[in-house]
């Protein structure tokens, strides 16, 4: 067995877009040892196979598997003949490739072989053409396969040939939809693993094949344990590579190269979870809180964020020392106004974040180790040093401390003191991901931050569907939201909101909140009488409770642990808006519930505007 320092990882060429130039350039730019070459990549690519082989040793990457070869078995004489001849074909292939491992899946086809050992024969009949040749067959069984379709029945058959060129391919996805037990990998001998495929995968009920093609994830980003998984495979005796395969129609329209990284970063995640002798990355230091969320704005939208953070209670307490950024401050609660970064005409969005770290060195050197782009920063003199990375949707992340000698002291003192509203702090940060950021936003956060990944949720919006989900530190003291449109809102027939984004700042008594804000003259959001009739007809609320809700615009969820009372301003800057929370209890939510109801308000406020 390998241990983790000698543990290859490669990358299936399937995973990733382009023509196979572009997948193998992505594959050795990412860190990747090998790969599997997907056979469609070769038919479709100008490179002879000999010439695929000497790129890929120009770029230090080595061809692990040949794949796939599909519906060897037949119980047609015919078809079994023209089978062989192609696989003489194929090895001659993998001879040129330089590759030894072909991969077999199990048949498909409606005359697929039925009896075992018939099945049996034609694999040892095949391996004997390998075995000529100095090359194995992997047997991997598909999970929608027309006999076999379970990986231990393929060991079964694997194991009546007895043959030495004849082994298992393990693949994640095929293993575990199907509902298979990783444990029985102890009864195969470790020689007989001959290959390993990793994929995620969230849990639906759907067809697997469907499943299979569309739905696959990284490691992480998914529903399966892939650290048991894995680990039962290592602890068989299993010695070659950790190779993905994930068919996934997202990352397969997406850069290659940001997908490459994110894969990689997802075998390094899942290493370094492994319950036994796992890979040694640093600690992902404890976070403590939302220091500061930034905002870029512009000579237009500048001056409205600023009225509206106004009204909102907030001070303007510090002018940075050398750039154009003011802190607004209301108790624990931070918003950075920065006029130095480009915007679209009018625009503003929240385009850094800076949470609290008990060790920001420590932060960043995970962060580093999992491949997040470090950005260059530019200080003046006297000015904290600050680590940042960026977040697969750019935003920049910054690990630091507030405090005298922290990020603070580069703020100049304006003497201004906050009137107050009642906002404590920033309870979570909302991001509305790029389509295909999404799940590698979610890996990102959880892998790099340490956030644990919430259930996500889905929402029929008015203008589409919705999907979101939260990540946050197990204390809560951290916590984003992070949501998804699988098309731009609202379309060309309406004035859509790009990429929303909003801050969410914690209240201890979000009614008396609302009514400072509404005295303040703050531009809340109106929520429809109707909204409140349903919220009275559904969880029959205190007749006071109601009252509150109905006079200050708020809007209410429950789960089995707490409530959740919020409210919101309307979208400042095209993109931007805030919200006011209040949580009872243990509620955990983002009242995702209410997401609908929020939309089509924002929609009327816009068209008033």
């Amino acid at each position: 067995m390998a241990d983790r320092t000698t543990r290859r990882r490669a990358v299936a060429t399937v995973c990733l877009s382009g023509t196979l130039e572009d997948k193998l350039t992505a594959a050795a730019g990412a860190g990747f040892d090998g790969i599997e070459v997907f056979e469609p990549d070769l038919v479709a690519s100008p490179w002879s196979p000999a010439e695929l082989a000497a790129r890929c040793a120009d770029l230090g990457l080595s061809v692990d598997l040949y794949q796939p070869f599909r519906d060897l078995d037949s119980t047609d004489p015919a078809t079994v003949r023209r089978n062989q001849r192609r696989a003489r074909v194929k090895f001659d292939v993998m001879a040129d490739l330089g590759v030894d491992t072909v991969l077999v899946c199990s048949a498909v086809a409606p005359d697929a072989v039925r009896d075992d050992d018939e099945l049996t024969a034609q694999l040892a009949a095949t391996a004997d053409l390998a075995a000529d040749r100095g090359l194995r067959i992997a047997y991997e069984a598909l999970a929608w396969g027309t006999h076999v379709s379970t990986w231990d029945h393929s060991w079964r058959v694997v194991q009546a040939a007895d043959h030495p060129a004849l082994g298992l391919c393990l693949d994640s996805f095929h293993v575990l939809s199907r509902g298979g037990d990783p444990a029985g990998f102890a009864a195969v001998p470790g020689e007989k693993l001959f290959f390993l495929q990793l994929a995620d995968a969230p849990q639906l009920a759907m067809d697997v094949l469907q499943w299979s093609r569309h739905h696959r994830l990284f490691p992480g980003q998914g529903a399966f344990d892939l650290p048991a998984f894995l680990g039962a495979v290592l602890a068989a005796g299993y010695g070659g590579p950790l190779s993905l395969e994930v068919f996934n129609d997202v990352f397969r329209q997406s850069d290659p190269a940001r997908t490459a990284v994110d894969a990689m970063r997802s075998l390094l995640a899942l290493e370094a979870a492994l319950p036994v002798d796992p890979l040694v990355l640093p600690a992902a230091p404890e976070l403590t809180g939302h220091a500061f969320t930034e905002l870029a704005v512009d000579g237009v939208s500048g001056p409205v964020v600023a009225e509206v953070l106004d009204r909102l209670g907030f001070a303007h307490t510090g002018q940075h020392r050398s750039k154009p950024v003011q802190l607004w401050e209301q108790g624990a609660a931070r918003v950075l106004l920065n006029a130095g970064v480009r915007t679209a005409d009018g625009e503003a969005s929240v385009v850094a974040l800076a949470v609290e770290s008990a060790d920001p060195t420590a932060s960043a050197a995970r962060a580093e180790a999992l491949l997040a782009p470090v950005l260059p920063r530019s200080r003046g003199n006297a000015e904290a040093e600050l680590s940042a990375v960026a977040a697969p949707d750019g935003t920049q992340v910054f690990f630091t401390r507030t405090g005298p000698d922290g990020w603070p002291a580069d703020f100049l003192p304006t003497h201004a003191t906050a009137p107050g509203a009642g906002l404590t702090r920033t309870d979570h940060v909302g991001l509305t991901q790029p389509f295909d950021a999404y799940d590698e936003a979610g890996l990102f956060y959880d892998s790099v931050l340490g956030l644990d990944p919430g259930s996500g949720t889905e929402v029929a919006a008015p203008f589409g569907l919705v999907r979101s989900r939260g990540v946050t530190t197990p204390d809560r003291a951290v916590r984003l939201a992070l949501s998804v449109s699988l098309l731009r809102r609202g379309g060309g027939w309406t004035p859509g909101v790009p990429d929303p984004q909003h801050v969410a700042f914690a209240t201890d008594d979000v009614v008396a909140t609302a009514r400072a804000l509404r005295a303040a003259g703050a531009p809340l959001l109106a929520v429809p009488a109707n909204y409140h009739d349903d919220l009275d007809a559904r969880l029959e609320l205190d007749p006071a409770l109601l009252a509150d809700l109905r006079e200050h615009g708020l809007l209410y969820d429950v789960d089995p642990d707490g409530a959740f009372l919020h409210l919101y301003t309307e979208v400042l800057g095209g993109r931007v808006f805030f919200e006011v929370v209040q949580r009872l209890a243990g509620y955990d939510g983002y009242g995702a519930v209410n997401t609908p109801v929020r939309m089509a308000a924002h929609r009327r406020a816009r068209a008033r505007g």
